[in-house]
């Protein structure tokens, strides 16, 4: 039987109700999966949902349809974790959309609230940052705080010291600063993977009110943001290229590799670097010479 879908964890809620982020990451899930792609066959019906149908699902994964539609419907409180294991075999997801699914079926159960506390970064972590002078660094935490950085990174991403505290966060550089949305060459691909970023932290922590908050302030003020929260994408990158357009030195081609330091499991340490003798590098070189004062100057120089 073919069904009608409404979308439970719409963005004005934030998508932060564990049940219905359950019930929509199975459904985009399974939406994506055709039948030859798991070797069913296609008897050419009309379709009147995109993707596999339930019963289908839940045929690859050894499970009941009765049972499948109740942990589609949200309800994951008494699966098991070979259930689980089936159900994402069976709809081929990645690592971190297992580790994703996992939370979402199993939420963590919290006796009380409490007020999330400031995220602080060790003074250790800090005075190793300072002592990276060519290579922009900084550290991110949870909901894409950014907790501390260097000089290097203050020249190539801009004065974050002369921002709000509430504004040091990539999500809203990406979706909401006009500087951060120009600095970026693949803009698109940058906002997919900051997105897939908040959509873990999400599943982690499903009452977390700030991280509420600001899924629901990018959602009213962006278009762009609205859209990709609803694919329900998830992802874990920790290493990578970017294209940054800088208004001082241009364009540079830089590798980027990501951290955990010790002891941190929602800290992590990012750098920045160019391939040596590259004309990126030689742009870097220009960067630390001229220091924090980079970002504004070039800036200066673009306004008419």
């Amino acid at each position: 039987m073919d069904e009608q879908h409404t979308d439970p964890a719409g963005p004005a809620s934030g998508g932060l109700d564990p049940r219905a982020g359950l019930s929509e990451f199975l459904r985009t899930r399974r939406a994506r999966l055709k039948p030859e792609d798991v070797g069913l066959p296609d008897f050419g019906r009309h379709r009147r949902v995109p993707g596999l149908r339930r019963e289908e699902l839940a045929q690859l994964a050894g499970v009941s349809v009765a049972y499948y539609t109740r942990l589609e419907q949200g309800n994951g409180r008494n699966v098991s974790a070979e259930v689980l294991d089936s159900i994402a075999r069976a709809l081929r997801l990645t690592d971190a959309e297992r580790a994703h699914l996992t939370h979402l079926a199993k939420p963590k159960r919290h006796r009380k609230k409490q007020a999330p506390r400031a995220q602080q970064t060790r003074v250790a972590l800090r005075q190793l940052l300072d002592s990276m002078d060519t290579v922009p660094a900084y550290v991110v935490g949870r909901r894409s705080e950014i907790l501390a950085w260097n000089r290097m990174a203050a020249a190539l991403f801009g004065d974050w010291g002369r921002m709000p505290a509430q504004e040091r966060n990539w999500a809203r550089l990406v979706f909401l600063n006009p500087d951060h949305r120009e600095l970026f060459v693949e803009w698109d691909q940058k906002a997919s993977d900051m997105v897939a970023y908040l959509r873990m932290d999400a599943g982690c922590h499903p009452d977390d009110p700030q991280l509420s908050s600001l899924v629901g302030e990018l959602s009213v003020k962006s278009e762009q943001f609205r859209r990709l929260w609803a694919a329900h994408d998830v992802k874990e990158k920790s290493h990578g290229v970017k294209r940054l357009r800088h208004p001082l030195v241009g364009e540079l081609t830089l590798q980027w590799e990501s951290f955990r330091p010790a002891g941190e499991t929602e800290q992590s340490l990012v750098t920045y670097f160019a391939e040596p003798g590259s004309p990126s590098a030689e742009a870097l070189r220009l960067l630390a010479s001229w220091g924090a004062d980079a970002r504004r100057s070039g800036a200066d120089a673009a306004t008419p």
